[in-house]
């Protein structure tokens, strides 16, 4: 069970970690929050049932302590080249993070996980390197760096993506993918990278755990199963779009924030990139939920009654509500 006495106890020094990354007076507390952070999420991993999940802790391992090291020597530099050093520190950060071009450990990992470590892989680890990236934005190095980090991450998150039939590999470039936004948000500013944020680790959170309610870890899994679990469609559908940043779901909504900001700061060559990519992310999203609404079309309104003796079921008004939280936001302002 996921939500034992032992993983309880490493999820309380996992988020302690993060705590003490994102509050650390100095690069070197930083580190030993990082590395709090990894030695707690490294046992999480760990599963009996999963005969892939100690290859992809010792995976995650080798990439982390790297970046790790990479940190701890980029703090000797400092005294001799702060440039060489800031660089160093900033490619470390976008490693543990999984973002372009120091992506390729990200999908292997996420296809030795379970869906309930998955979740915590996308949203809690990406916290602390994110809010230790916000701390190097006032140097220019910096930003030219996160601008071309961002270009790349939209480019290979959208197109790595189209042919994959796993549905943990879709899940890791989309994240690649929404990983570039965020870092167009930091460039502009810090508010807007956590908002997006937010609103990107509750999306993909439900999509998550839908599939860890059909038990699915392909497409094929979703289909042969799409009779069976016809009440659970329609939530999927909505987080799925949202996911795809669809108008007027709640995934347009940072989205929509972010481009005006784009506009203001006249990035429009980042901003027709980013755009551009979202597009060929929202077809894979859309290769998911396309056989749902023509094989199954007649299930369509069963699917929005929910069988309340079904425990897989109990969480899917509040996904819905996650999901359908933009259509609300152009009402008030008609009201308004």
């Amino acid at each position: 069970m996921f939500l034992s006495l032992s993983n309880m106890m490493f999820m309380s020094t996992l988020s302690l970690g993060v705590v003490m990354a994102i509050s650390a007076p100095s690069w070197f507390m930083a580190w030993v929050g990082l590395e709090l952070n990894l030695m707690s999420f490294i046992p999480i991993i760990l599963t009996m049932n999963n005969r892939y999940s100690s290859e992809a802790a010792l995976k995650y391992f080798l990439i982390q302590a790297l970046g790790s090291s990479f940190i701890i020597f980029s703090s000797s530099l400092m005294l001799m080249s702060s440039d060489v050093s800031f660089f160093m520190i900033l490619s470390a950060l976008l490693l543990k993070l999984g973002a372009a071009p120091f992506h390729f450990w990200f999908p292997q990992i996420m296809e030795g996980l379970s869906w309930p470590r998955l979740i915590i892989l996308m949203t809690i680890q990406k916290i602390a390197p994110l809010s230790l990236i916000l701390l190097l934005m006032p140097y220019q190095q910096t930003y030219t760096v996160i601008i071309v980090s961002a270009v790349l991450s939209a480019v290979i998150g959208s197109i790595m993506g189209i042919n994959q039939t796993s549905l943990r590999k879709i899940m890791a470039f989309s994240s690649i993918n929404h990983m570039a936004w965020m870092l167009a948000a930091a460039i502009m500013s810090e508010n807007m990278m956590f908002m997006y944020f937010l609103f990107y680790c509750c999306i993909s959170s439900s999509v998550a755990l839908i599939f860890h309610n059909h038990q699915a870890f392909y497409i094929s899994n979703l289909i042969d199963k799409k009779e069976s679990s016809s009440s659970s469609n329609f939530p999927m559908f909505m987080a799925l779009f949202s996911l795809g940043g669809l108008p007027p779901f709640t995934g347009f909504i940072p989205k929509w924030f972010i481009i005006q900001e784009l506009n203001n700061f006249n990035m429009f060559m980042l901003f027709i990139v980013l755009l551009s990519c979202t597009l060929i992310t929202l077809y894979f999203y859309l290769r998911i939920a396309i056989p749902f609404l023509t094989f199954s079309a007649p299930s369509f309104k069963s699917s929005l009654t929910y069988d309340l003796n079904n425990t897989n079921l109990l969480s899917s008004p509040l996904i819905i509500f996650m999901n359908m939280f933009g259509l609300m936001i152009p009402t008030l302002f008609m009201i308004i």
